[in-house]
């Protein structure tokens, strides 16, 4: 997504947002930022092509590997948002309080089989893995396009995943990290008291949408799970050639006996009467 519909979406002289511009590519830095607007969610940033490639997760990431969290693809963001931590004025597009929630650095990581990962390449393909370098989160991860929509869906639900390494946490609670990784500022510290009390008390309850799309979250998830296990299964039975080598020798060890059984059992059968005198 190009700058053009963040730059649609804001009008620059109500907001302290920064304005749209491209920065200069190379570099791999990530950002989370928790936002407060009408829903509170967390927008995770990866530093991509001189721009933000950005996604809205309602649950925010996670270190366990169990969670999977859906993360909704927005537009793209300027690199000068990576820092961004304030308030966004009422009657302007996303106004609420914003935290910026982890920073650090990521790396793609490859396929197997390959020297180096192109990100860009795997970002199109739907299916990003990388490692993260932050003050919160650690370790790797992957982003996966989502190919089952459900009704009225734009096609950019994603899944963000943790890999099971060292700093996996199994019971993950994002909510005990209530902080800002720049100033260390809890949301409400940033938002002011009176702030934080009407945007808590302005989050909707959940409706029946919601529910039919949690069902169709819970549903494709599901259908991911069983794929991932299945080529899970078959790339451990590629990786085993000599076992499946030695049931096939059994096997046809079992025919050659069971062929020379059968043999020897027709001979006796057509083999002449013997005499009881001739000895």
């Amino acid at each position: 997504m190009a700058l053009e519909e963040y730059k649609r979406k804001r009008d620059f002289r109500q907001t302290p947002e920064p304005p749209p511009k491209v920065g200069k590519a190379g570099q791999r830095r990530f950002v989370v930022q928790k936002h407060r607007a009408s829903h509170l969610h967390y927008d995770f940033r990866l530093e991509m092509e001189g721009v933000l490639k950005s996604w809205a997760v309602p649950k925010g990431p996670s270190l366990d590997p169990a969670d999977k969290r859906l993360a909704m693809q927005v537009e793209d963001h300027p690199i000068s948002y990576f820092d961004f931590e304030g308030i966004i004025p009422p009657g302007n597009y996303g106004a609420g309080t914003v935290m910026v929630w982890d920073v650090g650095t990521w790396e793609p990581e490859p396929p197997p089989g390959a020297a180096a990962g192109n990100a860009g390449e795997m970002l199109r393909k739907g299916d990003l893995k990388f490692s993260l370098k932050g003050k919160k989160l650690k370790g790797g991860f992957a982003l996966v396009h989502m190919k089952s929509r459900r009704s009225g869906s734009k096609g950019n639900e994603w899944l963000l995943i943790k890999h099971r390494d060292a700093y996996a946490q199994t019971g993950y609670d994002i909510e005990q990290y209530d902080y800002s990784a720049l100033t260390n500022r809890s949301m409400d510290e940033i938002a002011g008291d009176a702030g934080a009390a009407k945007w808590k008390s302005s989050r909707p309850a959940a409706t029946a949408s919601n529910s039919a799309k949690n069902a169709w979250l819970a549903d494709s998830i599901a259908k991911f799970d069983a794929k991932r296990a299945k080529t899970a299964k078959k790339a451990a039975t590629l990786s085993h050639p000599t076992t499946r080598g030695l049931g096939g020798a059994a096997r046809q060890s079992r025919t050659r006996k069971s062929s020379r059984s059968g043999a020897l059992t027709a001979v006796k059968k057509n083999a002449a009467p013997q005499n009881p005198l001739v000895t």
